[in-house]
């Protein structure tokens, strides 16, 4: 049995919300005012100290995860074997590809090794490559081949850095996507914050390192940055080509390394198909993201040498409805409010019968039934039925696959967090409706709402984005509590947006009669400061004693059985050598036997014809 035991001694910009439009900025006689420039010089000094403070959060995240796990395990003083028992279940597979790459004798050889792979599945050779999301493993085996770190860096190590590495990119996604939100990089420093101090519900990467899903999320978070960036009103062309081009990478990469990609994107597209069907998001934009999705998935295909379970989808088939839908039905966004409700009833219905045929014919075609027991899992688990399928009833008996525990919103609420959220996801809620009701309504009524000035509410595309995510999200973290680490992370963002924002305290004070724009700024800046004081206050003290404790891997029993394991592996290829030699060596003797044999009937029939 594994244990851990006490350690033996000895062995965007600050003002992007509120910038005023270039025709305020200069005076009738052309000339620019001298405030302009000092405006210039404070943004790009905001932006400086803004990304200087990402960076080091990030960095400071990524070695706060390190430490932990070399406290915990001593891992820089076990031996291999231990290192490598430390990666269990599915952890250790998948670490075993990334060393069979390293000691293969060429990288040629280590890939034909995945490719015709027959110790994983007894009596059958299979495609690794194809079967599983290892091309991370791949591509770091090359690196580190070709890399000149051999000497220095050991390649377990490399493997671990990588990963801890990436939870710096996952904090800084988190950060910037805060910070384009709120307005102000206050926003990402609380939003870092709280994922760091809620690290026991924002991620497990300290003691399951090689999970895929500790490869995939930061590109997750990177890819949703990018989508809140690209649903900025006023950008360039080239400013959003290159942020379609950063959304496609962030996509392909999150769909290479976890073979949940294509669920978690599903989710996506539908809140983006919510939010186009209400009229909050601009519909060529919204293309392109399913667009993105499909290319994506369909690349990640190709390198899955044509996984059929890739193609069979949902996915693919719904957002291939989508866009066939609404060719179809292009008056979708006229008319008034009756109307409108009804074209959308039945633009939903189309889309739905659309995505279970084109699923059907796909799975027809294929003759695909990889993914039955999905199904099957959840139409189990929300109690539509028991199944006897083996690998539904198993993903029914881990605990990871069950309901999120109740334990974890008082964890949340100890940081405040959890409090937070709840009350800017109320704000936003309404806000949400009112909009959405004011753009499915006709003009009439909004000339109405709009003339009354301080009932107006406004809710920008990035924002509808990222309220119907967490919900959505939100859904699927607390009937499944593996996924949790989605809703979580992206719960830091939101909350901290939510009490950064301008938008969200003018509706407060609006709301009591007591809005002035000098005031929503004072709460703006003042209430996030008193929480990050309050966070700081009740845990820094606690992460400092984490840091300071330390423990020892001990696993006896396992180190024994694997060091048995490796022996008997020796002799049996000893005794394969022999047995392969004595069988060389029968052979042999049973050629000369023939030879002698035909010599001597050569000799009787020359005799027999003298």
């Amino acid at each position: 049995m594994t244990t851990v035991r006490q350690r033996r001694v000895g062995k965007g910009t600050e003002a992007a919300e509120d910038q005023p439009s270039e025709e305020t900025n200069v005076k009738p006689d052309g000339k620019i005012p001298s405030d302009h420039t000092g405006g210039k010089l404070w943004n790009i000094l905001s932006v400086t100290v803004g990304g200087i403070v990402a960076i080091s959060l990030g960095l400071l995240t990524s070695v706060y995860v390190a430490t932990l796990h070399e406290n915990d395990l001593w891992f820089s003083n076990i031996k291999e074997v231990e290192r490598e028992i430390s990666f269990r279940t599915e952890c250790g597979l998948y670490y075993s590809y990334y060393k069979q790459m390293i000691q293969a004798a060429s990288i040629q050889q280590g890939l034909h090794g995945l490719v015709y792979d027959n110790k994983t599945e007894s009596v059958r050779t299979i495609n690794i490559l194809e079967r599983m999301n290892v091309y991370q493993e791949v591509f770091l085996s090359i690196l580190y081949r070709i890399l000149p770190i051999q000497q220095y860096l050991e390649p377990v190590y490399f493997y671990i850095y990588t990963l801890f590495g990436l939870q710096a990119v996952y904090v800084i996604a988190l950060y910037v996507t805060s910070w384009l939100l709120s307005g102000t990089w206050l926003s990402g420093l609380l939003a870092a914050c709280w994922y760091i101090t809620n690290r026991v519900d924002t991620t497990r990467v300290e003691f399951t390192i090689p999970l895929r899903e500790n490869w995939a999320l930061p590109f997750f978070a990177v890819q949703i940055a990018a989508i809140t960036y690209l649903l900025r009103t006023h950008l360039q062309p080239v400013q959003e080509r290159l942020t379609l081009m950063a959304v496609f990478i962030a996509t392909f990469l999150f769909s290479l390394t976890w073979q949940f990609n294509q669920f978690m994107m599903l989710i996506q597209a539908l809140a983006l198909f919510i939010l186009d069907c209400l009229d909050m998001l601009p519909t060529a934009k919204v293309t392109w993201l399913y667009i993105i999705q499909i290319s994506g998935l369909l690349l990640v295909c190709v390198l899955q040498f044509f996984n059929s379970m890739i193609l069979g989808s949902l996915l693919i088939s719904f957002n291939a409805s989508v866009l066939i839908a609404r060719t179809i039905q292009k008056n979708l966004k006229k008319g008034g409010l009756l109307n409108r409700l009804g074209k959308l009833i039945l633009h939903v219905l189309l889309v739905l019968c659309l995505t279970l045929l084109i699923n059907k014919f796909i799975k027809k075609i294929l003759n695909l039934e990889s993914d039955e027991h999905i199904f099957k899992f959840l139409k189990a688990k929300f109690g539509f039925g028991a199944t006897r399928d083996f690998d539904a009833n198993l993903y029914l008996c881990e605990e990871a696959f069950g309901l999120l525990p109740l334990n974890t919103f008082s964890r949340l609420s100890d940081t405040l967090l959890f409090y937070v959220y709840v009350f800017v996801l109320f704000l936003m809620a309404v806000a949400a409706v009112i909009v959405a009701f004011r753009n499915l309504s006709g003009s009439n009524q909004v000339r109405l709402m709009e003339k009354m000035e301080e009932c107006t509410i406004t809710l920008k595309p990035d924002a509808a984005y990222s309220l119907v995510h967490t919900v959505l999200f939100g859904c699927l973290a607390l009937s499944t509590m593996r996924m949790k680490y989605l809703w979580t992370s992206h719960m830091c963002v939101f909350a901290s947006f939510g009490l950064c924002s301008t938008e969200v305290w003018k509706l407060v004070l609006k709301c009591v009669h007591l809005y002035t724009s000098q005031r929503a700024q004072v709460l703006k800046y003042s209430i996030p400061i008193i929480t990050l004081l309050y966070i700081s206050y009740k845990f820094w003290p606690g992460i400092m004693d984490e840091l300071s404790e330390l423990r020892e891997f001990y696993d006896p029993d396992t180190v024994e059985l694997m060091n048995w394991i490796k022996a008997q592996e020796g002799i049996f290829r000893c005794k394969q050598f022999v047995i392969l030699h004595v069988e060389g060596l029968r052979k042999e003797a049973r050629n000369n036997m023939l030879i002698c044999e035909m010599g001597k009937n050569i000799s009787r029939m020359s005799k027999s014809i003298a």
